[in-house]
């Protein structure tokens, strides 16, 4: 492929983020989405943004700043960044306008938002009880002239800058900064209804009432308070020189987060030019360093839990996960695995069955030892707890948990430590390679039992991710699925996988061998196609795979919901290839593969997206699918969302995100909610 060509049907990994990104924030905008829904959508978005300019826009930003780094790959990036810094601008207008019109339509409700100018006598009565009651001693002012750098608070918080004008004397201005203790009272408060309306009302805004209290003992002075936050750079200084353990140091480098560099400012866009400059001087802002006048309020990302003041009329309906037949019986669920393969498909079907596994497993005499990988844990997480009397059962319970898992280091660290306490072996994973892999291996003296999932072992996400988790005793996977564990022992140690797709052993080869098989099958006309569910495709030698495959008449279908760098229905390029993305209530997550193989269709399921962080720096794992109802399943699955057309956006590359169009004669079709009624009724 040519330079040219490349910037034509290539879309850079966090451009087309921004892309997905925005997906989310026009589910907010769709009327059919119930009110209290789109409010969570917006908070999604919020939340989606902040962690993405913590993660790469920094990293983008550490890479144009390093010297070593060749000149065109610098402009690329510059590039991106510009593109991000005008598509970040035209979406936050756009967020804007969203969101004053949902709370405009919240209001139709009888349901509004209350700022302190807007009280009346009991509501302010009750804000006193509330501040002595509650925020007195939570919001504690720091003097701005008493601080050299701004760093040293906790990014990605809610912080009032506060003017205060001495009404008397010499008139003297004083400056304060005061972080919103939203995490100990949360984000919104209800006060007392007034007028027919439930009135709900932001910490920040009572505490704007309360600043006369806050500050009482000082000088009589009026008041102004301006919202601001910032975010950091979340790459972990790591000291791999030091003497420290594993866990220590990446306990370490937690605390060194603590200490990144802020690299987005967002602020009231009503705040001083003088404020604005104490405030940009304290943090250091960079050239690079995106700064963005904001509305009032900030960390949007609270909007996913607005009060819903008893209006369950205003949000989903709840759907409840299915326990399948077979796990309901009195028989062992390690008999059932090993008389036929067994799966679950969270959240539409209930991760307790995983539960119970672990739980058969921990009792069983016939047990001898459990592997598995953890990479992200659930807070009280019942996984642990199972495995945790395993261990004290007598069991050989190993367990390998990913310290490096973004955001999560510390709890992992938490339950490594109790884990460690309770006789669990936990192994911190391999330097250098994360362990992303989802399994379990259970070796028993009947014969030994492996499961593969494509998300994690973690109760809380089984309720919003959809994910598979296949069960089984075939020979042939299960020794493999135990090798995997041996590999994470020697991970640079040569080993041959004939099942199991294994990164970064040879899983990239072996997806490239399977396309090539399609394209040789394509040219000799044959059957030939390929339908896929996946998260993110952004590797180049993938990309330009399906672009070979699309060209030799493979017909590719796919389902991606995040970054996507292919640019489908390029003419001579990729006619051939049909990308949806689905935005709905519960976050897309599997991963499932489908070659056509003429038609002898070979089915993959497991933890790998395509990209060059899976498919080169991690353990992966995808397992081979043979057992005809979990076939059947899966196909089911990915044909429902390409034939979605209420939340199916067409993926083409620019970001249009037009909805996938409804056929003359057809209705529309939501895929989760179809998926949720033949689960229900089986």
């Amino acid at each position: 492929m040519t330079k040219k060509e490349k910037q034509t049907t290539y879309v850079e990994r966090d451009v087309s983020w921004m892309y997905f990104n925005h997906r989310i924030l026009q589910e907010a905008e769709k009327p059919t989405v119930p009110l209290l829904e789109r409010l969570s959508f917006l908070g999604i978005y919020s939340n989606n943004l902040d962690e993405f300019f913590r993660v790469r826009v920094a990293s983008l930003n550490r890479l144009v700043e390093n010297d070593q780094m060749p000149e065109r790959h610098r402009k690329t990036i510059r590039k991106t960044l510009k593109t991000i810094n005008r598509l970040n601008e035209e979406y936050s207008n756009e967020y804007t306008r969203v969101i004053r019109k949902v709370f405009a339509e919240l209001e139709e409700h009888h349901v509004r938002l209350l700022k302190e100018t807007q009280l009346n006598d009991e509501q302010k009565q009750f804000l006193k009880h509330f501040y002595y009651d509650r925020l007195n001693g939570s919001t504690n002012p720091i003097w701005l002239s008493a601080i050299d750098d701004l760093n040293t608070l906790e990014d990605n918080r809610i912080y009032l800058v506060v003017k205060k004008m001495h009404r008397e004397g010499d008139r003297k201005v004083k400056y304060a900064v005061i972080k919103v203790p939203d995490r100990v009272y949360g984000r919104f408060i209800k006060i007392p209804a007034s007028d027919g309306f439930d009135n709900i009302m932001y910490l920040d805004d009572a505490i704007r009432f309360c600043l006369p209290l806050i500050f009482i003992g000082t000088k009589p002075s009026d008041y102004e308070a301006y919202s601001f936050k910032f975010t950091k750079d979340a790459e972990m200084e790591m000291d791999n020189l030091s003497d420290y353990g594993a866990m220590e140091k990446i306990a370490q480098g937690v605390d060194s987060r603590k200490r990144g560099v802020p690299i987005r400012v967002i602020y009231d866009k009503d705040m001083p030019r003088e404020v604005q400059k104490r405030v940009f001087d304290r943090l250091n802002v960079r050239e690079l360093d995106t700064s963005l006048a904001g509305g009032r309020y900030q960390n949007h990302r609270d909007l996913m839990s607005f009060p819903d003041c008893g209006h369950s009329e205003l949000k989903f309906e709840r759907w409840q996960p299915v326990m399948r037949q077979e796990f309901l019986g009195e028989e062992p669920m390690l008999e059932l695995i090993r008389k036929k393969d067994r799966f679950i498909h969270v959240p539409y079907q209930s991760f307790d069955a995983y539960i119970r596994l672990l739980r058969e497993a921990a009792l069983r005499p016939s047990v001898k030892e459990i592997k598995t990988t953890l990479y992200r844990l659930a807070k009280d997480s019942k996984v642990v707890k199972a495995l945790i009397c395993a261990a004290r059962n007598g069991k050989k319970v190993t367990a390998v948990v990913e310290l490096m898992a973004r955001f999560d280091e510390e709890s992992n660290i938490k339950w490594s430590k109790r884990m460690q306490e309770e006789g669990v072996n936990v192994i911190f994973g391999v330097e250098g390679l994360k362990v992303h892999s989802k399994l379990l291996y259970i070796k028993t003296t009947k014969g030994d039992i492996a499961c593969v999932g494509t998300g994690n072992f973690h109760e809380g996400n089984a309720k919003v991710y959809t994910d598979y988790l296949m069960m089984t005793a075939r020979q042939g996977i299960v020794s493999e699925v135990a090798k995997v564990f041996d590999f994470i022992d020697r991970p640079f140690s040569p080993m041959r996988f004939r099942e199991l797709l294994v990164s970064p052993n040879s899983m990239k080869t072996r997806i490239l061998r399977l396309f090539d098989t399609e394209i040789k099958n394509a040219q000799e006309g044959k059957p030939a196609w390929v339908k896929l569910k996946i998260n993110h495709i952004t590797d180049t030698d993938v990309v330009n795979k399906m672009y070979a495959a699309s060209r030799a008449g493979v017909r590719i279908d796919a389902l991606v919901r995040g970054n996507c760098s292919v640019v489908p229905g390029v003419e001579g390029m990729s006619e051939n290839i049909r990308i949806i993305g689905i935005i709905d209530r519960y976050l897309e997550h599997s991963r499932i593969l489908i070659f056509c193989n003429n038609n002898r269709p070979r089915y993959f399921i497991g933890s790998a997206d395509w990209m060059p962080r899976n498919l080169v720096n991690r353990i992966e794992v995808l397992t081979p699918v043979y057992d005809e109802d979990m076939k059947a399943d899966l196909l089911r699955t990915v044909d429902y969302g390409l034939c979605d057309t209420t939340n199916g956006r067409i993926v083409d590359g620019r970001g249009t995100n037009e909805i996938h169009p409804v056929a003359e004669g057809e209705k529309p079709f939501r895929s989760q909610e179809e998926l949720h009624k033949a689960y229900a009724e089986e």
